[in-house]
């Protein structure tokens, strides 16, 4: 995510792009048309920052780093997924994140419960033992302590 932050009236000038597809005040969507042109572009020698202001956007307000970023990471779906890849939602496909939770067995969420359960217990039975060992550590040192004022 960007550090920029958009304020109203540069969000206007986005929206009113026709190679933006939507703005939010940190980011922007661009169609992908534009990213395909741009990589194009790229390609024939162009540099991000010609192929940006040539195509109304100003480098300063957006960031050269965003341009150079973007351009980047286009060219790389250009060089893995072909011009298909701008055309396609992708996000989320062969995601290795956190599995979902519909159709799960009963048997797999009792497993799951009493693996949680076992865990809860040796938590508590650790706490227990560390607080058994703070007091008699504490009463030790209460003792040392009246042993050296008598």
């Amino acid at each position: 995510m960007s550090k920029i932050i958009f304020n109203e009236h540069q969000l206007r000038l986005l929206e009113a792009n026709p190679n933006v597809e939507s703005v939010s005040e940190r980011a922007i969507q661009y169609t992908a048309d534009f990213k395909l042109r741009a990589v194009k572009e790229n390609q024939a020698g162009k540099g991000p920052k010609q192929i940006f202001e040539e195509n109304a956007f100003d480098p300063d307000m957006i960031g050269v780093k965003k341009a150079q970023s973007a351009l980047s990471l286009w060219r790389k779906t250009v060089h893995i997924h072909g011009e298909q890849g701008f055309l396609e939602e992708r996000r989320g496909k062969s995601s290795t994140g956190r599995p979902k939770k519909v159709n799960v067995s009963s048997d797999k969420k009792l497993a799951k419960a009493e693996a949680r359960i076992q865990l809860l217990d040796a938590e508590l039975t650790l706490l227990k033992k560390l607080d058994e060992l703070e007091r008699k550590a504490k009463k030790k040192q209460f003792q040392l302590q009246i042993r050296s004022i008598n």
